[in-house]
Parts: C-alpha cells; sequence; structure tokens
C-alpha cells in the first residue's frame, strides 16, 4: 500500500485512508471485521470524530491491538480549552489508548484565539503537551477558514471537502498546504454519495501526492473496491475526465453536500438528505427512497417555520427553505410517476 508524508507530521500514511463516520450505521460486529479487513490489507489511516456516535468504539475494538502500527485521528467540535481536554478523554477511552496521532478541531465557524488561555487552542496545545497528542490539526468545510488555518501557522494538518467537482479555488488549498507543509485529509471525496463511481473519484485525488482522501465507508464491498484501486491506480485518462465532466455539469451550482452542519432541525427536517433528494433520486437507487417512512420524513418539509437556524449553519451559504421546497415538489412528483396511487 503506497504511502505519503502527512505534511509536516512527518507520519507516513497510506493513501487510502479509512473514514469512520459511515461506521456508525454498521452493526459492531461487522464494523470490526471490516475494520480488521483494512489493516490486514495495508491501511494505516483512520479518521474518526467524537461526534461519530460509537464509530470510536469500534475503532478501539478492532484496532487496540495494533495501536502502535496505525495512525489514529479524531476531533473535538467543543469551543473551550476545557471542552477539548473532555473530549480528548473521552475518546481515548472509547479508542483503548492513551494517545492519538492527530486531534483536530471539527469544523468551527471562526479561528480560535490563540492567545486565549481558555479557548479550543489552548486544550489542543496543553493535550500535546501532556503526550495525549501528537500533532493537531484543523477542519473546515469554508474555503476562507480553511486558509485562514493553513497560513496561521497555528496547525499541522487540514481536512476539507475535495473531490473530483472541487472548484480551482477550493484545489488551490492543496498547493497552499504544500508550501506550508501543512498535511492534506481530503473529506467526502465522493461528494457526500453524489458521485456514484469510485473509479474517476479515485484517479483524480491520486494526482495530488501530498493529499489523503479519507474513503467514507460501512460495506465490505466498498472496502475491496478501494483495495483494488489502490493495488492498481488508475490513470487520469480522457474517458475518466468526460465523466468527471459530466459529474461537474450536472452539479454545477449550489448544491447540498450532506455535510450535516445545519441539523438539528426544530421540526425534525432530515435535511443533509432531504435538500439534495432530487440528486440522490437520479444519481443512486431510488427506491429506498420511496418508502411510506421516507415520504412522512420529507412531508415534514411542510412544517418548516424558515427560523433560518439551518441557514445560520450552513458553510455554503444555501437558502435552504426555499431549497427543501423544490426538493419536497419533485419528491411528491417523482414518486407518482413511480409508485402511482391505486385507482379507487
Amino acid at each position: 500500500m503506497e504511502k505519503t508524508r502527512l505534511g509536516r507530521t512527518g507520519l507516513m500514511v497510506t493513501r487510502v485512508g479509512f473514514g469512520a463516520l459511515p461506521l456508525q450505521r454498521v452493526e459492531h460486529a461487522e464494523a470490526v471485521r471490516i475494520l480488521r479487513r483494512a489493516y490486514d490489507a495495508g491501511i494505516n489511516f483512520y479518521d474518526t470524530a467524537r461526534g461519530y456516535t460509537d464509530s470510536e468504539e469500534k475503532i478501539g475494538d478492532a484496532l487496540s491491538g495494533v495501536r502502535d502500527r496505525v495512525v489514529i485521528a479524531t476531533k473535538s467540535s467543543a469551543k473551550s480549552r476545557e471542552g477539548v481536554l473532555q473530549d480528548l478523554q473521552k475518546s481515548l477511552r472509547n479508542l483503548k489508548t492513551d494517545y492519538v496521532d492527530l486531534l483536530q478541531l471539527h469544523n468551527p465557524r471562526a479561528m480560535p484565539d490563540p492567545e486565549d488561555p481558555g479557548s479550543s487552542y489552548a486544550g489542543l496545545l496543553e493535550a500535546r503537551e501532556k503526550g495525549m497528542v501528537r500533532f493537531i490539526g484543523f477542519t473546515n468545510h469554508s474555503r476562507e477558514r480553511a486558509l485562514q488555518a493553513v497560513e496561521s501557522g497555528l496547525f499541522d494538518t487540514l481536512q476539507f471537502p475535495f473531490s473530483a467537482i472541487s472548484s480551482m479555488e477550493e484545489l488551490a488549498l492543496i498547493g497552499h498546504c504544500q508550501q506550508a507543509d501543512v498535511g492534506v485529509i481530503a473529506m467526502k471525496p465522493l461528494c457526500g454519495g453524489l458521485l456514484t463511481e469510485a473509479r474517476p473519484a479515485f484517479a483524480f485525488l491520486w494526482q495530488f501526492e501530498n493529499v489523503v482522501p479519507i474513503w467514507g465507508i460501512q460495506r465490505m464491498e466498498e472496502l475491496e473496491e478501494f483495495l483494488a484501486l489502490a493495488s492498481d491506480p488508475p490513470m487520469l485518462d480522457a474517458a475518466l475526465r468526460a465523466e468527471i465532466e459530466r459529474d461537474r455539469q450536472e452539479l454545477a451550482g449550489n448544491f447540498c453536500r450532506g455535510c450535516g452542519y445545519c441539523q438539528p432541525c426544530p421540526e425534525e427536517i432530515p435535511i443533509p438528505m432531504a435538500a439534495r433528494m432530487s440528486l440522490l433520486l437520479r444519481r443512486s437507487p431510488y427506491q429506498p427512497l420511496l418508502t411510506e417512512e421516507w415520504a412522512e420524513r420529507m412531508m415534514r418539509i411542510e412544517k418548516c417555520r424558515e427560523c433560518g437556524e439551518c441557514m445560520s449553519r450552513c458553510p455554503y451559504g444555501l437558502e435552504i427553505p426555499r431549497l427543501l421546497q423544490e426538493m419536497l415538489a419533485d419528491y411528491k412528483a417523482f414518486r407518482e410517476r413511480h409508485m402511482p396511487l391505486p385507482a379507487e
């Protein structure tokens, strides 16, 4: 398994990283089996977060016996020194270890003040000084904040959504990181599931030797697909470029990436799915989305009070209430076409 240097951390990590967020949806024993298969196949970089429910525990159960041979990254959403340290203590217990290789601030809405002794950054520094953390990082969905983090010199790594349909401005961050010797971790390399073909997505990111994509994996067959791609990395040829261009055309403009930072919704609207429903219906098997359960969830959009909470949290500045209404109208029409009501 080919490795690359993760910026100034000096850590040599596999160019195929394991994104543990989807493991929340996997039964415990199966998640452990998938993680062990990933380790046995050579993957040594595993990214999780305190906010990913039981993903840390699954990693702990699967990999604690080989702790010295893997690189584990986790995250804290806490906004204070105390909160970061409390999150870290929970993470260490769940991961069954006394240190993590990389602790990242999880999508903060503003850069922390490095001079504030009570800030989240102060928590990172204290954890590092105590040997609980080896390196510190920053994750974000905002290009402006990501660039600030790189230019600040405060962080060893940046985690940002890079994919085959990223804009040139977003991709320029890779070069900034390389110049600053900041490690690059690519979240959402399949754009939250909207890119349905792994091969062109893999080939595109393989161009960047300093980028470590964390592929979100929840099924053994998904893992095997990425292992096969890593064993014989595809060249980004004209055919794959054409596939990518088709995706760019279809996904042009503002669309929901499914990051989930809009949640929670006071009306319990599942915004990360509902706000991109039209794309999901046409770019993935649609049958599971036409059930009575999903119809009820989508109908919650009619209760939207346009309170604006979701928009205030959206890193992409989407007009979410308007987008949800458009998605609901399309969902109703699509469901009627594919599941016509029985004749009276």
